[in-house]
């Protein structure tokens, strides 16, 4: 429970000393009872109405979006560094978001933030096994040996070994001697793809995130460009979910 001024003012209709103004003129009702007394306290299920309009609790609408990470930003909400967050970036989102996973400093590509749980553990619970998918740019030219290790099971510390994966060369640039490859994992292991590459004896010049499950990063966003989830893809995600707890 909190006190009523507080509430309206954390709903962004104005500040808290205006709404012990509004309270005592009479304007503000709770479940359509006018309360005028201040310190009132009201619980999060009780509508609160300003001038006979609702207010509506922002911060639980559920929201997801996905940004096209730039390289160099962290994703966190704070950094001790000071270094840019991915927050930064979003800009106009009145809820508290938070990232799903993460993507190392230095790695760009598509990243879904939202303020729900239940769909963050979706995402990034082992057990859904959903796909993410990064294009990486490798020194070097990868044999046709190495790419059938990082398909099937690589240590990538001791007694820490990888799940299967899809590991396929798009091309090898050999004018610069690096390679191109597409690569799909489900774990989220810190530095899982870079450690990876590193056990076959190469090492990760670039990385880049261009899926995760079905849902591919919109190549219209430029970095640091953000937009919001379609309703079906979101649904979509949920349902996945769904036929996995049926099994």
């Amino acid at each position: 429970m909190e006190r009523l001024q507080k509430v309206i003012a954390a709903r962004g209709y104005c500040s808290r000393r205006k709404a012990e103004e509004l309270i005592v003129q009479g304007r503000a009702k709770v479940n359509n009872i006018v309360v005028t007394t201040l310190g009132t306290k009201v619980g999060k299920d009780d509508q609160i109405y300003i001038d006979s309009k609702l207010l509506i609790d922002k911060n639980n609408e559920k929201v997801y979006l996905m940004l096209n990470k730039p390289r160099n930003c962290v994703s966190t909400m704070h950094d001790p560094q000071h270094r840019k967050t991915v927050l930064n970036y979003v800009k106009g989102v009145p809820q508290r978001i938070y990232p799903v996973g993460r993507l190392d400093y230095d790695t760009s590509g598509l990243l879904l933030l939202t303020n729900d749980g239940e769909f963050t553990n979706i995402i990034t619970h082992p057990s859904h096994i959903i796909n993410k998918t990064y294009y990486v740019l490798v020194s070097g030219c990868l044999a046709k040996h190495q790419l059938h290790q990082l398909a099937t099971v690589v240590e990538i510390e001791p007694g820490i070994v990888t799940s299967s994966a899809q590991a396929k060369l798009v091309k090898y640039q050999e004018d610069k001697d690096v390679s191109i490859l597409l690569l799909t994992i489900h774990e989220g292991r810190k530095h899982q793809v870079k450690k990876m590459i590193q056990t076959v004896g190469h090492e990760v010049l670039k990385l880049k995130r261009i899926a995760i499950g079905f849902l591919e990063l919109d190549e219209a966003l430029k970095p640091g460009e953000w937009c919001f989830l379609k309703p079906k893809e979101i649904k979509r995600f949920f349902g996945i979910a769904s036929q996995l707890k049926t099994k």
